[in-house]
């Protein structure tokens, strides 16, 4: 059985699976095959690798030094059955780190997290609008950190370790069956290893069919300035920024100043 015309003309404003018809008491054959397609691209999403000296040459390219380092998970497989390794920072990579600690500064990590493929398509176009903007607003900027097998709470270690006023953590997200490509980013004032989840502010679905990377920069941005202002991020910063706006993100840099 087909789908009325009215569900059908639904699917042309979301990738969502829905006027997907029946068969009986089933989905017909090709939505069920779809469906199958879309899972397996999902699992091999979560299973992706970053291309590391590719995004780092890429990083460098827009000025920016970069630091390297691995969390505590040996591998991938451990990394997805032990998330608490992925959030450990071993200490050769802490002391690294600390040695080119810059206290104040904007620290940034590009961590593979569950979409390797996501940080490696989003994550410099996102840095390239970001970076002049967090300039323009007088930020020192702390080396960029490519953080392997890493989940968000590394971050907090990352950011200790550089003596960071604040870490904006951009990581891929969690593959779904309409999107396998998403980049999250994550906001913590004072960073240091024990915060919590609810300490942090989350931009999600980051993608040119979500959130382009451009106006992600922009919320970032506000969020940043937001939290600069009030000495704090997570649930006590909303999110209230006005509707995004036609301007750069160098321009947002440069009206909310330092």
């Amino acid at each position: 059985m087909s789908a009325p015309t009215l569900w059908r003309d639904l699917r042309r404003y979301t990738p969502a699976r829905v006027a997907l018809g029946r068969a009986g008491n089933a989905l017909p054959t090709a939505a069920h095959l779809d469906f199958q397609e879309a899972h397996a691209r999902a699992r091999d999403a979560v299973w992706s690798a970053l291309d590391v000296p590719a995004l780092e040459r890429d990083v460098a390219a827009l000025g920016a030094s970069v630091h390297r380092v691995a969390s505590a998970a040996p591998d991938r497989r451990s990394y997805l059955l032990r998330p608490d390794l992925g959030r450990r920072l071993p200490d050769a990579d802490a002391a690294a780190l600390a040695d080119a600690a810059m206290p104040g500064s904007f620290a940034i990590v590009l961590a593979d997290g569950l979409c390797g493929t996501g940080v490696q398509a989003h994550a410099v176009p996102m840095l390239a609008a970001l970076l002049p903007g967090l300039r323009a607003a007088g930020w020192r900027l702390a080396p960029v950190v490519i953080a392997h097998q890493a989940r968000v709470a590394l971050g907090d270690a990352i950011g200790e370790s550089l003596q960071a006023a604040a870490v904006a953590v951009l990581i891929g997200e969690r593959p779904g069956l309409s999107a396998t490509d998403s980049l999250g980013c994550y906001l913590t004032w004072a960073p240091r290893r024990g915060r919590s989840d609810a300490e942090r502010n989350c931009i999600s679905n980051i993608r040119p069919e979500g959130l382009p990377p451009d106006d992600a920069a922009r919320k970032l941005l506000w969020l940043v300035a937001a939290a600069k202002r009030l000495g704090q991020t997570g649930v006590a910063l909303k999110d209230e920024e006005p509707a995004v706006s036609a301007l750069s993100a160098e321009d947002v840099g440069r009206r909310i100043g330092p």
